[in-house]
């Protein structure tokens, strides 16, 4: 391993691999930003300068919050033909079963970048106003566009998509390993996220004025926040596993006592969905690994052909800048009696 301060050791380009092996955040802090990058070569370097100069220069670290259940597995990254979806992590299981329509139409499965984003702020408001009842509107309008996601022509055809598909799908966690026990099960809101249309069938607006979270959701979501950084999720835009990679690095690293391998066969597991072989899904992983420690400076992580080893580092959003629901997070979910 290079020593980090070692300036002579240093290659002349900058971006992805210095964030594999830790030495972003150092190569930057002595180049500044705009020599960074000129020595970026590619798109991928350049995007992850660009994520961790958003992240250091951040002075406000706004937190979100995302149920720690989502740090285990998560949603599809594609739209899938099947109207369920289960995936496995850690000792947690997660299922999600496609809603109908009035007429029993099956709407599909939610996934994506812009899913995560929709789900990400109604969980973020739901924690910071600890309220059932979030507002949508022009807050969410203007929350989406501050992410970098354009609400007009295909972005609003896709918000409209995902929002449906979350209105309607029902949830379940699994504890794995205790009798299949469910920890939570319900949907993600009681009402529709997007409006009805009038009678001459025009679109009313984008969104409801609020919209009240499923009680269950709510309460399980009050009990396990995980805290990430808002400009982190802003430099991770368009990318679903760098922000679910982020998610789980932000839920692991600053739980570790000693340094601790995961081996890529495992996080094929956990990630690899839709991906049909693991070299496959390793090749993709590293570039959304090196975007996901750009956004989090802080972790200490080191990948190898093997596996990646994750070390005991600081939480991506301080004690201090957390709201009160989240100061006393959990290890790892409890068993729910």
């Amino acid at each position: 391993m290079r020593d980090s301060n070692d300036t002579t050791a240093w290659p002349l380009s900058v971006g992805a691999e210095e964030a594999l092996e830790g030495r972003l955040r150092s190569r930057l802090e002595v180049l500044g930003i705009q020599q960074a990058l000129n020595l970026a070569p590619t798109a991928l370097d350049r995007r992850c300068v660009e994520a961790i100069h958003m992240v250091l220069t951040d002075e406000d670290g706004t937190p979100n919050f995302v149920h720690a259940g989502f740090a285990m597995t998560a949603l599809p990254h594609k739209r899938i033909e099947a109207n369920e979806w289960v995936r496995d992590g850690a000792d947690i299981r997660l299922r999600i079963d496609s809603g109908k329509t009035h007429d029993g139409t099956m709407v599909g499965v939610p996934f994506g970048y812009v899913a995560r984003l929709i789900l990400l702020y109604l969980q973020t408001e739901a924690i910071k106003t600890r309220s059932r009842e979030v507002e949508l509107g022009r807050s969410m309008h203007s929350w989406l566009k501050a992410m970098g996601l354009n609400s007009g022509g295909k972005g609003y055809e896709a918000v409209r998509e995902q929002s449906r598909r979350l209105s309607l799908c029902r949830l379940t966690f699994y504890r794995i390993g205790e009798g299949g026990e469910a920890v939570m099960n319900g949907g993600f809101v009681r009402e529709a996220i997007l409006p009805g249309r009038d009678k001459d069938g025009a679109q009313l607006s984008l969104w409801r004025e609020t919209v009240v979270l499923d009680e269950v959701f709510y309460e399980s979501l009050i009990r396990h926040p995980l805290p990430v950084r808002e400009s982190a999720i802003r430099a991770l835009s368009g990318r679903s596993m760098a922000i679910d990679l982020y998610i789980w690095l932000a839920y692991r690293l600053h739980h570790l006592a000693k340094p601790t391998r995961v081996p890529w066969p495992a996080l094929y597991r956990q990630f690899g969905a839709g991906f049909a072989l693991q070299r496959q899904f390793k090749a993709h992983a590293r570039e959304a690994l090196a975007l996901a420690l750009s956004a989090y400076p802080e972790a200490q992580v080191r990948v190898d052909d093997e596996a990646i080893t994750l070390m005991p580092s600081p939480a991506p959003v301080p004690e201090r800048a957390r709201a009160p629901a989240a100061s006393a997070m959990p290890k790892r979910l409890p068993h729910r009696r």
